[in-house]
């Protein structure tokens, strides 16, 4: 197998780390542009296994980027919310829907949202060992700490994460359902069918980043909620919607022309939506502008 052949056969299982690691699409596609330029460079004969050998340059080169990102997202005017992945416009998932739901689940806004909590190292260790299966030993060699302090990382991030996750999430049968009826409550400025659909205690983020307008912080309850999208929809600020994917959970993709303005998702705890999470930053949507 020559350099660019084992590139490529890695190259999908390398951006999903990197992308897990950074919750940003660009981000992600520079540091496996980076492990490919330094796997180019690479003596072959002195690499006994590409495939590890990928990983751990993938691995700490995202680190290094997770590190300056957390720093750079500290100015950051606004929520900072992650860059979609993919976005299709499909209307239904292209696999079995339970299926689907549960592998959009391990890259969802609202769960690589829930990691930001976490330090680049926890975050690295909780990763490679929960969704990529590395054992700690491996995992040690890879961010540079003992087996022991990776352990404790991993087991901080569980708890950490499990405290903001909810605990009965709905099927995708009834989130799929819960989204549609948010969507025309929304176009429509309903703001009681709004209310009706939300916990009392929901809360909106938006993403704008400085670029576009958007709530500078989080909006908290159904009522203000509901009050925000009558206001839009009273104003004539709307914009057409319709349902898609981001990547892979059901979302309201909005329209002004072709133009995408912002994709929404929502997090559904006891058949009502508890979170709301809203990219409209376009730089975060760049390569989907025309995509309708």
């Amino acid at each position: 197998m020559n350099t660019e052949t084992a590139f490529q056969t890695h190259r999908p299982r390398l951006m999903a780390l990197a992308y897990r690691l950074l919750g940003s699409r660009s981000d992600a596609e520079d540091v496996v542009q980076d492990a490919w330029l330094r796997w180019s460079g690479a003596d072959p004969a002195s690499v006994r296994d590409p495939e590890a050998w990928l990983v751990t340059t993938t691995t700490r080169l995202g680190l290094d980027r997770l590190r300056a990102a957390k720093r750079e997202r500290l100015d950051y005017v606004g929520p900072w919310l992650a860059e979609p992945l993919a976005i299709s416009l499909e209307a239904e998932p292209l696999s079995d829907p339970a299926l689907a739901h549960a592998r959009a689940d391990e890259v969802s806004v609202a769960f690589l949202t829930l990691l930001e909590q976490l330090g680049p190292e926890e975050r690295a260790a909780f990763l490679l060992k929960e969704a990529f299966d590395h054992d700690y030993r491996e995992i040690a060699a890879l961010i540079g700490h003992s087996e022991a302090n990776c352990r404790q990382l991993v087991h901080r991030a569980k708890q950490r994460l499990q405290a903001g996750r909810p605990r009965f999430n709905a099927d995708a049968g009834q989130h799929r359902q819960l989204l549609a009826r948010f969507m025309d409550a929304t176009q429509r400025g309903d703001s009681e069918a709004i209310q009706a659909l939300l916990h009392t205690n929901a809360r909106l983020v938006s993403d704008g980043g400085g670029v576009v307008t958007a709530a500078v912080r989080p909006l908290l309850g159904a009522e203000r909620i509901g009050r925000l999208f009558w206001a839009i929809a009273r104003r004539g600020l709307g914009h057409t919607a319709q349902l898609g994917h981001v990547n892979g959970e059901p979302a309201i993709l909005r329209f002004h022309g072709d133009h995408l303005h912002s994709v929404t998702t929502v997090e559904v705890v006891d058949g009502r939506i508890a979170n709301v999470y809203s990219v409209l930053n376009p730089e975060k949507l760049q390569g989907v502008q025309d995509a309708r």
